[in-house]
């Protein structure tokens, strides 16, 4: 095993929880400002690293639709940590649900070309923590691929990152394998949710992925295999949100702390309770993305603004935000259509209020990013009176009064967002459940949880 002096932050996180520390990993999955803006005061509030991930269809080779490239992406979030004066030694970069998901329409050799250039482009950009996911079929597969053929794909993909990481001078990447993956971007029902993965299911997809990767000769990149992502049962749709069942969970954590060096990755952990977090952690589903939650707290924020702003400003001059937005959701339904069944009244609910928030595809379109900074100059350009923040925005109004807050638009919804993934960050190093099991063990309580 490598010295703790050479492991990356990542390694060193799960290394410490495998130790049996109360320890873990929050990954941020946005790529919107005011959310980047708000974890990294998050991450520097409670003294964690800060792992940012973008998605296969978010950022790609051809731009994603952020318009961004791995580069482009590395850059934008650099130059948002320099401005907010984090250390970018703090900071992490991932890339997720890497692979043929954005060309699953094509066949299998045309999507999985694409998908190398794809991982060559995030490894050589410096993304060091790496999902290999290849568990999605293409235009010629089988309707189930096995688990030998996700497993090849998925090393296939490895052999790639590991030479453009090499060739780039860079640290080699870290790995996360599962073939129980949830669909990228959510959930249409909860119908279509997974059952808590079984224990046999996940041995094989470890020995099968293990296997795969000796036989290339990739011993040393499988020791930086360091976790799996399975179906921890929990997960959301537009309207409902299935919760964590610590209870349900116990012969899957049973089984993971029976392999050395690994922890689960755990997806759709948006709108858990904390407690489920902290419990989530401590059972070793020990790294946590969020990302929908994030943006969700975002739009409730610039809403809230828009109804302040309502009450201030002449109709004339107002920003019409959520007009905006809407008439481009409508415009480009693509990214919400699938998602949002009913009438046209029930569509218009879900587009503005839906869990899955499907908005968070928009923000980035000029005319919706173009009326977010009018929203936020009306309101900065005047003195926001306290009773109207108390009935807009009552938490963010008692931190305005306790003098632990300012009444900048940005602000306030930054703050908005920060107390989502404030969450994340105590769970993640401030596990009251480790501590409370912990303690109960030492007192002779009995205990289910391993």
């Amino acid at each position: 095993m490598t010295s703790t002096d050479t492991l990356s932050p990542v390694q060193q996180i799960v290394a410490a929880h495998r130790r049996g520390e109360a320890a873990g990993i929050y990954s941020v999955c946005c790529s919107h400002p005011i959310v980047m803006r708000a974890a990294m005061r998050v991450a520097a509030s409670y003294g964690t690293i800060l792992l940012v991930e973008a998605t296969s269809n978010q950022v790609d080779q051809f731009g994603g639709y952020t318009g961004m490239t791995p580069d482009a992406f590395r850059d934008y979030v650099h130059k948002l940590a320099d401005e907010q004066q984090f250390p970018r030694e703090r900071l992490v970069l991932g890339g997720d649900h890497l692979g043929p998901n954005a060309w699953q329409a094509l066949d299998a050799a045309t999507a999985m070309a694409h998908a190398e250039t794809l991982i060559a482009a995030y490894a050589a950009a410096g993304f060091h923590k790496i999902h290999l996911d290849c568990s999605m079929r293409c235009a010629d597969d089988p309707l189930l691929l096995s688990d030998e053929t996700i497993a090849a794909r998925s090393v296939r993909l490895a052999i790639v990152a590991e030479n453009a990481a090499a060739k780039a001078g860079l640290p080699a990447p870290v790995y996360v394998i599962g073939t129980e993956v949830p669909i990228p971007g959510g959930e249409a029902s909860l119908a279509q949710a997974g059952t808590v993965t079984a224990p046999s299911a996940a041995a094989r997809t470890l020995d099968v992925h293990r296997s795969a990767f000796f036989e290339h000769g990739l011993h040393a990149a499988w020791r930086r295999v360091l976790a799996m992502v399975v179906q921890p049962g929990v997960d959301f749709d537009h309207s409902q949100i299935q919760h964590y069942d610590a209870a349900q969970a116990t012969e899957l954590s049973a089984f993971i702390a029976g392999q050395p060096g690994l922890v689960f990755e755990a997806h759709s952990t948006d709108y858990q309770r904390e407690s489920a977090l902290h419990e989530m952690v401590r059972d070793h589903f020990a790294i946590l993305k969020v990302g929908p939650a994030a943006t969700f707290a975002m739009r409730e924020g610039l809403l809230a603004l828009c109804q302040i702003e309502r009450e201030l400003v002449p109709e004339a001059e107002a920003s019409q935000l959520m007009q905006v937005l809407d008439d481009v959701m409508l415009a480009q339904p693509q990214h919400w259509r699938k998602h949002y069944p009913g009438s046209s009244e029930e569509q218009r609910l879900l587009r503005r209020y839906g869990l899955s928030d499907r908005c968070r595809y928009y923000w980035g379109e000029p005319p919706v990013a173009a009326a977010i900074e009018k929203l936020l100059a009306n309101l900065d350009a005047r003195e926001i009176p306290l009773a109207l923040l108390s009935q807009h925005l009552p938490e963010q109004y008692l931190e305005v009064l306790q003098g632990q807050l300012g009444k900048t638009a940005r602000g306030l919804v930054e703050h908005k967002v920060g107390r989502v993934l404030a969450q994340y960050a105590r769970a993640c190093n401030r596990n009251a459940a480790a501590i409370a099991t912990t303690a109960a063990a030492m007192a002779g309580t009995p205990t289910s949880i391993c």
